[in-house]
């Protein structure tokens, strides 16, 4: 009989295939096998720990897997050792439900190999874990040689260390209060310093109060560029990458209405989300629409914005603490390509500006080509713009997802 967490390990196993054939994020593959396996809340819990452990810890877990098994394995049957190897190593279940539940996710012919594996993996536990010495870092903290050697030049080999542990840790939830909907008499959460309205999650989801919209999901990093756009009531203001709308609420927050709001999206598939949340969080006055800004604008928008938030899309180097995956799928030539993108929204969005009027260009990226390189290029091509203010986070020095925003402004 499968033992009794079997449909968990196998769901573990199931979505790591789906996600190495590139079907889907990990994100996505979590609620889509926990719905299709019915998984209990716990169950769903532990799916999501062993799905982000492997990927977090993939290349470690595949040095592991070399010191124990000599020859080639089939795609399924390493990810199985894996799955099997998360939880021994780096989540610490105990070794009866790591190993007998973990067996029984293979196929016949293969639970023998896996079970001595698995089994061979307890009994040398501690020395794994301790003879770590001579690994370089990039695997002990698996991240690609590149995206290291890459960090290591920027910000130093200690900070590059930091960041790679701070990418392998879980994610901290925060909130942000609403100031349009009434304030709760409590919330579950401590106050984050520096950060006015946002809070650090303590115990479990506040669904009634993010059903009401009292609250919302957002990391303290997003503030910086609402914040350098300082929109200020009665202004016009363009939220040009809007979806799922947490920027868009802070902007509706700093107006006192979503009046005068223009949110937009390349992606009409992600409108319908936008205008539910923004309806939720009492900004549906928000006038919402698609727009490919990689595209020139309308020509009833030029000149017509105040402000400009871009928030463009990026390499996401700044949350891969929250994402994953995004080592795993990055490559060094990309950031050079979202680069070139990056550049035509920005070159786009200018033509929509009012005179006197100016843009924050920002993204949850740390790499230097996305953000202070591209605005300088940028400000090269346009001697009629000035650079008056730049915020970054960075999470090994402010412990806060990655983040760049600057605000461009024309000459007076």
């Amino acid at each position: 009989m499968p033992a009794k967490n079997f449909h968990v390990r196998q769901a573990a196993v199931s979505a790591l295939r789906a996600w190495a054939k590139g079907h889907d994020y990990a994100e996505t593959l979590i609620e889509r096998h926990a719905q299709r396996r019915k998984l209990s809340p716990a169950d769903r819990g532990l799916l999501q720990a062993i799905l982000f452990g492997v990927l977090r810890h993939r290349r470690l877990l595949d040095h592991w897997i070399g010191k124990l098994r000599d020859g080639k394995l089939d795609p399924e049957t390493r990810d199985i050792l894996r799955v099997g190897l998360c939880q021994l190593l780096i989540l610490g279940l105990p070794d009866h439900a790591a190993v007998n539940e973990t067996v029984e996710a293979g196929k016949a012919s293969v639970r023998s190999l896996i079970n001595a594996v698995l089994r061979r993996a307890t009994l040398a536990k501690k020395r794994m874990l301790d003879d770590l010495d001579d690994v370089p870092m990039p695997v002990i903290h698996s991240h690609p040689d590149w995206l290291y050697n890459r960090w290591r030049q920027a910000f130093g080999t200690r900070n590059a260390i930091s960041l790679m542990e701070w990418n392998n840790l879980p994610a901290v939830t925060f909130f942000r209060v609403n100031p349009l909907a009434p304030t709760p008499d409590t919330l579950p959460g401590n106050p984050v310093e520096g950060a006015p309205g946002f809070y650090q999650l303590d115990g479990s989801l506040p669904t009634a109060l993010l059903a009401s919209g009292s609250v919302y999901i957002q990391d303290p990093a997003t503030r910086h560029s609402v914040e350098l756009l300082d929109p200020k009531p009665g202004e016009r203001i363009l939220d040009a990458c809007a979806a799922p709308g947490g920027k868009a609420f802070l902007i509706a927050s700093a107006l006192g209405s979503a009046e005068g709001l223009v949110c937009t999206d390349s992606n009409e598939k992600r409108l319908p989300r936008l205008e539910e949340n923004l309806e939720r969080l009492h900004a549906r006055k928000a006038v919402v629409s698609v727009h490919d800004w990689t595209k020139p604008a309308p020509a009833e928008w030029h000149g017509s914005f105040d402000g400009i938030l871009l928030d463009v899309p990026c390499s996401n180097t700044g949350v891969i603490r929250r994402r994953v995956d995004v080592r795993w799928r990055l490559q060094a030539p990309d950031i050079d390509k979202i680069a070139i993108t990056q550049r035509k929204i920005l070159e786009n969005a200018l033509a929509c500006l009012k005179p006197g009027g100016r843009i924050v260009y920002s993204t949850c990226s740390i790499e230097h080509t996305e953000n202070l390189g591209l605005v300088e290029s940028f400000l090269a091509d346009h001697p009629e713009l000035e650079l008056r203010g730049t915020r970054d986070a960075l999470p090994f020095r402010d412990a806060t997802d990655g983040a760049f925003a600057a605000r461009i402004e024309r000459k007076s």
